[in-house]
């Protein structure tokens, strides 16, 4: 068996198994493949072992490898998860079927605008920086819900979940709950949540999806 295949094998095991240690419905837990950096050919392997849900970091890179997969491949969903700019919102809301870094007013207004010109509606996200890290995006949590009512109320933009990176340095433990806390203040009940060294800690404290690459993958 394809490495690649065999490591994605695993981790859907692993996650099967931290929802049934966790009481949770089996299935419940979403993987997001992470295959930034990771050039079509790697891809490919993992889409047809039967993922189809895929994370990236860049619009520029999704839109190097992602619109010929997509074409190839129906029923591919493709997750923008690393930090959005403003001036790439119309590619982002053309290319991804979900965001989950909005992060501020000014991304906020932009996309509301994009999907009303495009009449495409990719799912929504807020990132939450629940560390407060000065180097990375994020609402601070603080001010998580009232932001989240103010894409709901001032953009019209329907929010689905939130997401969050903990600092690597720290136990993500904490970190986890406050997001579930922050969800179930704001009335959402998604949860993205939890990567390669931390996935199936984070389905103990909720996460509805997780974004694993390096385990599946390999080392970038």
């Amino acid at each position: 068996m394809n490495d690649v295949v065999a490591r994605l094998e695993q981790v859907r095991n692993n996650i099967a198994s931290a929802e049934d240690e966790a009481s949770r419905t089996a299935g419940s837990v979403t993987l997001v493949a992470v295959s930034k950096t990771f050039e079509a050919a790697a891809i490919v392997p993992v889409i047809e072992a039967g993922q189809r849900i895929f994370g990236e970091n860049r619009v520029q890179e999704a839109q190097g490898k992602w619109p010929a997969l997509k074409e190839a491949y129906p029923g591919v969903e493709l997750h923008l998860i690393g930090p959005l700019q403003s001036n790439k919102a119309k590619e982002a809301v053309a290319l991804f079927d979900v965001i989950e870094t909005v992060d501020r007013e000014k991304i906020a207004a932009e996309l509301a605008k994009e999907i009303a010109r495009q009449g495409k509606a990719p799912r929504l996200y807020v990132q939450v920086n629940t560390g407060s890290e000065a180097q990375k995006a994020g609402v601070d949590p603080r001010e998580a819900v009232a932001f989240v009512n103010r894409c709901r109320d001032a953009h019209g933009l329907a929010i689905e979940g939130l997401m969050c990176i903990p600092p690597i340095d720290e136990n993500p433990g904490p970190h986890f709950a406050l997001l579930e806390k922050l969800a179930h203040e704001a009335g959402l009940d998604k949860l993205s949540m939890g990567m390669s060294g931390d996935y199936e800690l984070a389905i103990a404290f909720g996460a509805t999806s997780v974004r694993v690459g390096s385990a599946i993958f390999g080392e970038r």
